[in-house]
Order: C-alpha cells, then sequence, then structure tokens
C-alpha cells in the first residue's frame, strides 16, 4: 500500500468514525462503536496500524504519525460523546416525587451489648480489664481445671457439643480465668465476656447459644466480705443507688462457698418490686487456683458468672429472651 492510499484510507474511517459516534444514542450503542473503532480484536484502527508493515520504508514515518493523530481523534470524540451520553441519561427524574417519603430506620446497639459494655465500664473503675479466649475448648480447660469431678450431677447442666479429640464448645467462660491465671501473676481483676453453648431447649428463659459474662478477683487475703462489697456495688451502680441485694446458698463446683445474688427491683410489669436472681458467685475454690499453678495457701479469690441477656430482660422488662434473637427491626428500635 502507498502513502496515498494510506492517507486515503485514514480519511475514509476519519469520516465513519464521526458518523458512528454522533449516531450513538445510548450506553450499549456508545460501547458497540467503541469496540468497532478501537477495540483490540477486529478494531477498524487496529486493522489499519496492521497494514504499517506492507508500507516502504520510508513511507512508515509519516503514515504512522497520521494513524496515531487519527487514534487521538476518534478516542477524544469518544470520551466527549460518552460523557454527554451519561449527562443526558442522569439529567432526567430518577426519583418519583409524588410518592410519600419512607421513614429512615436508625441503627442502635443490641440490648445485650448495651449491657455487657455497661458492666465492663463499672467494673473499669474498679480496676478490672476484659481478657478473651477460645470458644472451641479443651475439655480439661471447661471441667477438669474447674473442678468438675467427671461422674458429678453437675455435668449434666452443662451438656453441650463435643468437637472430638477433646474439644469442647465451651459451657461458661470460666476458662478463661484458668488461662488469666496461668497467664498473669496476682493481682489479678478480670471480666471475661463471650458467647457459650449448652444443651438448653429454647424458650421463654432459655437459649442453646447464649452470651455470658464472668469476673475474676484474685489476690492475697481476697475474702467474702470484698466479694459482697464489689457486687453490691456493682448493682447499685447499675439498677439505682436505692437497690437492695440478698445472697443465698447454692452449689458450683469450682466457688467454694457458693451463692446466688438477687437484686430487688421493678420488671415493669406492673407487680411492683421483687427479688430476683441475676447472677452466681462465690469464693474461687482451691483446687481451680491449684489448677492454675498458684498457690492455694497464699492466694484466694471471688469469681461471678451472669447472663447479660437476662440481665437485659430484668433492665428493660423484656418478658422473652427469644425477642433478643429475633432481628426483628421493630424491637431493637425501642433502645435507640
Amino acid at each position: 500500500m502507498s502513502l496515498a492510499d494510506f492517507e486515503a484510507a485514514i480519511k475514509q474511517l476519519k469520516a465513519e468514525a464521526d458518523q458512528a459516534i454522533e449516531a450513538a444514542t445510548s450506553d450499549a450503542e456508545w460501547t458497540e462503536v467503541r469496540n468497532a473503532l478501537v477495540g483490540r480484536k477486529g478494531g477498524k484502527l487496529s486493522g489499519l496500524m496492521q497494514q504499517l508493515g506492507q508500507m516502504p520504508t520510508e513511507d512508515r514515518r509519516a503514515a504512522g504519525a497520521a494513524i496515531n493523530s487519527l487514534k487521538l481523534e476518534v478516542e477524544a470524540a469518544l470520551e466527549t460523546k460518552g460523557a454527554s451520553l451519561k449527562a443526558a441519561a442522569s439529567s432526567g427524574p430518577t426519583l418519583d416525587l409524588t410518592m410519600p417519603g419512607r421513614r429512615r430506620w436508625v441503627g442502635a446497639a443490641h440490648p445485650v451489648t448495651r449491657v455487657i459494655d455497661e458492666i465492663c465500664e463499672i467494673f473499669r473503675e474498679l480496676g478490672f480489664s476484659v481478657a478473651l479466649g477460645p470458644e472451641a475448648e479443651t475439655e480439661w480447660y471447661n471441667f477438669g481445671a474447674l473442678n468438675f469431678p467427671a461422674d458429678h450431677p453437675a455435668m449434666d447442666m452443662h451438656d453441650t457439643l463435643y468437637l472430638g479429640s477433646g474439644a469442647v464448645l465451651r459451657t461458661h467462660t470460666s476458662p478463661v480465668q484458668v488461662r488469666t491465671m496461668q497467664r498473669w501473676n496476682p493481682p489479678i481483676r478480670v471480666l471475661a465476656p463471650g458467647n457459650v453453648y449448652r444443651r438448653d431447649f429454647f424458650d421463654a428463659t432459655h437459649a442453646p447459644a447464649f452470651a455470658q459474662l464472668e469476673g475474676l478477683a484474685i489476690d492475697e487475703g481476697i475474702s467474702f466480705a470484698d466479694l459482697k462489697a464489689t457486687l453490691t456495688h456493682f448493682a447499685k451502680q447499675f439498677y439505682g443507688q436505692s437497690t437492695r441485694t440478698r445472697f443465698g446458698p447454692s452449689y458450683f463446683p469450682f466457688t467454694e462457698p457458693s451463692a446466688q445474688m438477687d437484686v430487688e427491683i421493678d420488671l415493669g410489669d406492673g407487680k411492683g418490686k421483687r427479688w430476683v436472681e441475676i447472677m452466681g458467685t462465690g469464693l474461687v475454690h482451691p483446687a481451680v487456683i491449684e489448677s492454675a499453678g498458684l498457690d492455694s495457701q497464699k492466694y484466694s479469690g471471688w469469681a461471678f458468672g451472669m447472663g447479660p441477656g437476662r440481665i437485659a430482660m430484668s433492665r428493660y422488662g423484656i418478658p422473652d429472651i427469644r425477642l433478643l434473637y429475633d432481628s426483628d427491626v421493630r424491637f431493637l428500635e425501642q433502645f435507640v
């Protein structure tokens, strides 16, 4: 091909490109035109460039400059046309202004999350930090280190999902207490929030998977008086300064003596104030302290465990624990 023929082909392609670009009236047509002109495979400009190799050596430089100039012009025209098509598409009405406005939903923290955060903040002021641990635990950390005899009736309350190879979905966050005592030297003051799993039926007051929050204090000379003073302070901070508390006997393998703590509160159901159990507690059993590698003759401590879900129920007057798991926006909106 001679230089004159090549320049004539460029002139013809320029005219065709201008006409095709101008005729495009939609994004789909614009894309089709772009592919036909500058597409890597089958594009007319690409085909014309391939013919440069057939030209005499002395004409290739001029021909190359001409084809590159045309490419720049075509690409600029395509960009201008594409921008005008997008502007035209967005200039029309995109909303039906005759429709009534939709109420905007505002997100909020889940009531259980709010309770956990508030409890952690109260205990943070008392020098407690937060410790976390794995939800898939070994049987030793979940039972053995916490003074559970293998054939003890207390194990029936902790039936759970066994994962094989000595692993189990933890039934409480107490293993975090043992892991903390193994890692840090006393004095220790930690909270252990997290999810736990038990073989409970899903009803108004029970769930097979739920949040739990435990606390642990280990030091020299800790007594039951420290436990009562600290937890009474918590109850007054959480429920109000006029809140009364009481402690009754209970049983847990990992505490001795063990107790349950009740608070006198109004659940908002029209029945007035009454005593409601909110947690189990007690002095840490010497066997648990020894399991963690500490000297039970030197150190003592107390621990407690509560279900933030039930605390949220007593705090906000929620009648059924299953409401906390429904993800119903209408229910959650109450806590914004």
